[in-house]
């Protein structure tokens, strides 16, 4: 679930809501950044391989675990799909940014 959907289900669901997932590209877990965002965030981030964070929700009674680009990815599908529609024609080129913090 992504956008107005996600949205409206985060008071219900805080725990499986992810937000903020750009902050984690480009950061290991154990950077002071991330730890301190981590204790405002009501999902879970773990430790993964590398030490990269890994995003931990619960979706269907099954835990899930995403990387901050997976999460993003999805973000970025759901803008198109929305372009798309908007637009009524087939999206090929975006703009992005990338976080200053990046390397």
């Amino acid at each position: 679930m992504i956008g107005d959907a996600a949205k409206s289900q985060a008071a219900m669901n805080a725990t499986n809501t992810v937000f903020d997932a750009k902050r984690l590209i480009g950061r290991k877990f154990s950077d002071p950044g991330v730890q301190s965002d981590m204790k405002h965030w009501p999902f879970g981030v773990i430790s993964g391989p590398g030490g990269t964070p890994i995003i931990e929700v619960e979706y269907k009674g099954e835990k899930k675990s995403f990387k901050a680009e997976e999460i993003s990815s999805m973000v970025l599908g759901k803008m198109r799909e929305i372009a798309e529609a908007y637009l009524g024609k087939e999206v090929k080129n975006a703009v992005i940014t990338v976080p200053a913090y990046f390397n």
